[in-house]
């Protein structure tokens, strides 16, 4: 068997190539549907359109996308060409977790604005934003859970309307995905309208799907005052942000808040465990993030700890100093660790 692999896919080399016979490494933006014609597998991450024009007369039949997203995909195509597919939901979660309590702990710091007390809204209360909400529960936080789908399908009790959040939130942080139709489609969530309902100016961050946000009018919300401030990870037009947008936020990053060494091996690790269900074969192999280098040590105050971990201002600084190099920074990304795991002398 063939497999096509996006070549940013980490920690995957030396497992996929005990699974098949021959692999081929390619740029995920650069993968053509001559690439696959031949190919039984084909592995990707969100730069590549997988759609009738990339697969179709392809001998492709398992499709997997190291990624919790999955807008990329043209799930009805696949189904019709019996196509297996799989994402990995929740892979990331503690990943994006760790950066927006980084960037807010940052923002805590710079802007003299202490987190206890203020009242922050989760919109998207999945995989993600249940990390996000367990992660920033001990800062103090008053939180309100925005999730129409969940509220629908649980009960009213312990969500919020947006118009709650509109009313009472400091803080509004973003966790849904893509969905440009139906009864709960996210396009362009947050618009005009939205941002001119906001009774409290808070900081708002997105670190879901670019086009969640219609980021011209997240720079005019900047611009007249509408918000205090902005968080961006994932940007409408990647990789090529709104230029004045991405100088006026306050931390701007090339969609890597997902990207610690954990997240990105467990994506691995589930898509080939999916690899093997679909092969009917026994995964007898693990999939492992680096340790951090001998003699990495933690400060004694939480937010440096917090910090030497991880510090997101150094991604926003690389972007903002060098936007036309997001896809480099992004698909060059450095070793970043959720957790003290110090490589043994």
């Amino acid at each position: 068997m063939k497999a096509v692999v996006d070549d940013k896919i980490p920690f995957i080399r030396q497992a996929i190539e005990s699974l098949m016979d021959e692999v081929t490494y390619l740029r995920g933006s650069a993968i053509t549907a001559s690439d696959v014609r031949d190919a039984d597998v084909l592995l990707v991450r969100t730069r590549t359109r997988c759609d009738r024009s990339l697969l179709e007369g392809s001998r492709v039949r398992f499709l997997g996308t190291a990624t919790i997203g999955f807008d990329h995909i043209d799930i009805d195509y696949l189904s019709k060409a019996g196509i297996s597919w799989t994402n990995c939901p929740g892979c990331n979660a503690n990943s994006v977790a760790q950066y927006v309590r980084n960037c807010l702990l940052l923002w805590q710091r710079d802007s003299g604005t202490s987190l206890s007390g203020l009242t922050l809204g989760i919109i998207g209360v999945g995989h993600v934003g249940t990390a996000v909400r367990k992660t920033l529960e001990p800062l103090g936080f008053r939180i309100l859970l925005n999730d129409p789908p969940r509220q629908e399908a649980e009960g009213g009790e312990g969500f919020a309307s947006l118009s709650e959040l509109h009313r009472q939130c400091d803080i509004i942080t973003i966790h849904t995905p893509l969905q440009r139709t139906g009864p709960h489609h996210t396009f362009h969530l947050v618009d005009e309208n939205f941002l001119r309902s906001l009774a409290r100016r808070p900081l708002i961050i997105n670190t879901s799907r670019g086009a969640v946000v219609d980021n011209p009018a997240l720079l005019r919300a900047l611009d007249c005052g509408l918000i205090r401030q902005a968080i961006v990870d994932t940007w409408e037009n990647e990789p090529h942000p709104l230029p004045d947008l991405l100088r006026k936020v306050y931390i701007g990053t090339p969609h890597i808040a997902g990207y610690s060494a954990d997240g990105k091996a467990n994506a691995t690790r589930m898509t080939l465990q999916a690899l093997c269900r679909w092969m009917g074969r026994e995964m007898t192999f693990s999939i492992a993030p680096p340790a951090l280098p001998v003699g990495f040590t933690l400060p004694a105050d939480p937010l440096g700890q917090a910090l030497a971990l991880y510090n997101p201002m150094s991604d926003s600084q690389r972007l903002k100093s060098h936007p036309d190099q997001f896809e480099q920074l992004r698909g060059n990304y450095p070793l970043r660790r959720e957790i003290m795991d110090v490589a043994k002398a």
